[in-house]
């Protein structure tokens, strides 16, 4: 019941978002936009969203490689729909992933995925913080908007400072979690710490660390930044096509820029696919640089769309064509919890290093 009432919550806070975001606007004028946008541009950007998809899902393979082999085709169908799930029912639907792949590939435990798709969060938080933070260098500023980037440089250097920071704290937690994580079983067995709350506390710091077993291979490291940036060109690139065909005079950097804005308006919980928050945020950036509001709101839409919809056409694809029940997932998560899932997970990576 509580899961219901969050959905609707959520599902509220997007219709408020839709409405801030049109509010003003004069629809007439977005609707015109939107019939005037080139559609070979939009077209060869959807082509290269659907190739990111398949680096998402080698970068995942990668990322399980330490752990068992995985089929690049079931990761892509995985990655596909757990995207959908998302765009349904928001952030939340995050959790498909790890629980889908093992359903499609015996080999995959569902502790491993959960695991990878951790270390996938946070090389995903660092590229989109560096691509916008590094890009404000030779960034040209619109005439007009030299105070408001005045903000938004300093914003942006104090996040590339946060990443900096925040790899050196997990690098370093990562050398100390077995005492990090013995002090904290000593600090939560007390009687006014309720038991659901040390759970909590110790699952998280365990599935940290081992998430971050993969800085013990720079080779690892360098391969899955390889990949990652790679994904996030495949990103950028439809970005700057999608202003292209509104006709907008803007660069690759002005794209740069306008995927930052964009990526963070898409971290907000609500269904759709962060729907409202994202068109909203890309809305904020794209008038920033000088775009009309309704241009603004169109090119947002279509970017929307460009982003999502692949995933979600091969998404409802592979979960039609598929003969995986509602059923059979909650078999999996009842057959093999997480931490038993943990154990086998260790236990064939020391059979793999040994």
């Amino acid at each position: 019941m509580r899961n219901y009432i969050k959905y609707i919550i959520l599902f509220l806070f997007t219709i408020f978002l839709f409405w801030f975001f049109g509010r003003n606007l004069d629809w007439q004028q977005v609707i015109e936009s939107l019939q005037q946008a080139k559609a070979v541009y939009i077209i060869s950007a959807v082509l290269i969203i659907c190739l990111g998809y398949l680096l998402r899902a080698k970068r995942w393979q990668v990322l399980l490689e330490p752990i068992t082999k995985t089929s690049l085709k079931e990761l892509f169908a995985t990655t596909t729909v757990g995207f959908t799930a998302v765009f349904f029912i928001g952030r939340a639907g995050e959790i498909v992933r790890p629980m889908w792949l093992p359903m499609r590939d015996k080999r995959v435990r569902p502790s491993a995925a959960l695991v990878t798709l951790g270390v996938e969060r946070i090389f995903d938080f660092a590229a989109i913080i560096c691509f916008f933070s590094v890009n404000l260098i030779w960034f040209n500023v619109p005439s007009g908007r030299e105070v408001e980037f005045a903000y938004v440089k300093w914003i942006g250097n104090l996040m590339l400072i946060g990443v900096i920071c925040g790899f050196i704290a997990l690098y370093v937690y990562h050398r100390i979690a077995p005492r990090v994580i013995d002090r904290a079983e000593v600090f939560t067995d007390k009687k006014f710490i309720p038991r659901k709350v040390k759970r909590i506390i110790m699952s998280i710091l365990k599935q940290l660390a081992k998430s971050l077993d993969i800085l013990r291979d720079w080779r690892e490291i360098v391969i899955v930044t390889f990949w990652t940036l790679t994904l996030w060109l495949a990103i950028a690139l439809p970005t700057w096509l999608v202003l292209l065909a509104f006709d907008l005079p803007l660069s690759f950097s002005d794209a740069l820029f306008v995927m930052g804005y964009a990526a963070f308006g898409s971290v907000v919980p609500t269904p759709g696919g962060a729907a409202g928050a994202f068109h909203a945020a890309t809305g904020l950036g794209l008038v920033f640089l000088n775009v009309a509001q309704e241009q603004a709101a169109a090119v947002s839409i279509v970017m929307h769309l460009v982003y999502f919809a692949p995933a979600v056409i091969f998404g409802l694809y592979y979960f039609l064509r598929g003969d995986i029940s509602v059923s059979g997932l909650k078999n999996l998560l009842l057959s093999e919890p997480l931490e038993e899932t943990k154990t086998k997970v260790e236990s064939t990576e020391l059979r793999t290093e040994s």
